[in-house]
């Protein structure tokens, strides 16, 4: 048996099919107006799942990047601050070989100790270099000044590293001991004794300048200046090591924030193009539904009675 459908039935499935267009195209706008394919976790539950992990992925890589050209400022202001050291410890070299040579006067080695002595205070300073201000030689003692001006010599800061974490589980040390290479100066004002480290040295070439003592410039303040040297560029040649991993770590982390942008833009962006000839589809087609309804529903009293 055939059922009669009646004016009331085809109203109903008119409305409910407008109504579903008109929900389509609601979805269509929001689309348009957010740019996004996925503005609630019901439009796609397992794409939102993927997005919130892509957000935390990229989340992540935010944070080591900062760390990164945090480190990377640290590295740049020692490799600057040693550079400048260097310099000043090889001008100190040719004073003590034309020192030790044995062919000055007594006035033009008191003129070289106190360039040393000149030279001595720029490398303490250079050892006070600052980042952020922070001090970057002190170890993990940042607030505090590496070595003071003047004769004294003694180190104030720890040996403690200073690291910043540049990936998962990845940390590194950008700081570097600087004291393992300057020391503590001279245990005994005036005397060539102390830790031989490079300030110790310094002190007592100085000392053997002022003293005309070319015989110890030559036999032992030189060798033991080459040496002292070799520590410095040592130590150079680790935070140059340290500045390259940086940038390594730089350029994946670049890498990686592009490929999970790109995959959370193919995750929860829209296609502007498409989305828009989706809408003036959709759009059309409620507005020929309306149309054809106005033209196929014409109630009246009498058919919403007996419907």
């Amino acid at each position: 048996m055939i059922g009669r459908i009646t004016q009331q039935m085809t109203t109903q499935t008119l409305l409910a099919n407008i109504n579903q267009s008109l929900t389509q195209l609601d979805n269509t706008q929001e689309e348009l107006s957010t740019g996004k394919k996925i503005n609630q976790p019901s439009d796609n539950p397992y794409g939102t799942g993927l997005a919130l992990q892509l957000n935390n992925q990229l989340a992540n890589l935010t944070s080591y990047s900062n760390n990164v050209t945090d480190g990377t400022g640290w590295t740049t202001a020692g490799n600057a601050a040693l550079t400048d050291i260097t310099n000043s410890v090889q001008r100190i070299r040719e004073l003590t070989v034309q020192a030790a040579n044995g062919t000055q006067t007594q006035s033009d080695m008191s003129a070289d100790a106190d360039e040393v002595n000149q030279l001595i205070d720029q490398i303490k300073q250079d050892a006070n270099t600052q980042y952020n201000g922070q001090y970057i030689f002190s170890g993990s003692a940042t607030t505090t000044a590496p070595y003071q001006s003047g004769s004294n010599d003694a180190y104030a800061g720890n040996t403690g590293q200073v690291t910043r974490t540049i990936g998962p589980n990845t940390s590194l040390a950008v700081n570097a001991n600087l004291s393992s290479v300057l020391g503590t100066g001279q245990t005994v004002a005036g005397q060539p004794a102390g830790d031989g480290q490079l300030l110790n040295t310094l002190r007592n070439i100085a000392d053997d300048m002022q003293s005309g003592n070319s015989n110890a410039l030559s036999a032992t303040d030189l060798k033991q200046l080459d040496a002292n040297m070799g520590s410095l560029n040592g130590l150079t040649a680790n935070l140059g090591a340290t500045t390259d991993r940086l940038q390594m770590a730089a350029s994946r982390i670049q890498t990686l924030q592009a490929s999970d942008t790109q995959s959370l833009s193919d995750t929860q962006d829209a296609d502007m193009a498409q989305t828009e000839v989706n809408y003036s589809t959709e759009q059309a087609a409620l507005t020929a539904a309306l149309q054809a309804g106005a033209h196929i529903v014409q109630q009246s009293l009498m058919n919403f009675l007996s419907g």
